[in-house]
């Protein structure tokens, strides 16, 4: 495993749409444990392949309801993700990014989603998300279709050094 760069606004990479993903073989496995791992170390809930320079429909996310307990967080890596089935209801909620460093954003978003995908070994899955999940899914997807938060941000902000942060990616 080895940890990789995050490609930051303006590289060119963040604003083109990923490729699908057609060959679920060695590589992409690799391309994977690289994700989770430099997630981990940013730390981030989530992160999509093109914020490591890589222009594939990728993204692995890792969250839990309590941000504290390490041992209740869920894992999902979604290959080709797409969200069916979106709520009606939509939320605000404060995002921030690890390709847009030291700005956060107001944006609102579904309340609820269904991904649909395949894992990483081609087989399709369907998650179910809500509330923070269902924010960073749609965080995440975005990346892989050239959106970043600001473009979808009612508004932006450094915070202040005294200012309480969120993590959101």
């Amino acid at each position: 495993m080895t940890l990789r760069s995050i490609a930051t606004l303006p590289q060119p990479i963040l604003r083109k749409k990923a490729h699908k993903v057609k060959v679920f073989d060695k590589d992409l496995k690799v391309l994977i444990e690289d994700m989770i791992e430099t997630m981990r170390n940013e730390p981030g809930v989530g992160l999509a392949a093109p914020q490591v320079g890589v222009s594939s429909r990728v993204v692995v996310v890792e969250y839990g309801d309590d941000e504290d307990d390490e041992v209740h967080k869920k894992l999902y890596t979604v290959i080709n993700p797409e969200i069916i089935n979106p709520s009606e209801e939509m939320v605000n909620g404060i995002e921030a990014c690890l390709s847009v460093p030291g700005y956060y954003g107001d944006v609102e978003r579904h309340a609820n989603i269904l991904v649909k995908g395949q894992n990483k070994s081609g087989n399709s899955i369907k998650i179910k998300a809500e509330g923070w999940l269902a924010r960073i899914f749609q965080h995440e997807i975005d990346h892989l279709d050239g959106i970043v938060y600001i473009d979808r941000a009612t508004r932006v902000w450094q915070p202040k050094e005294d200012e309480e942060t969120v993590d959101i990616e």
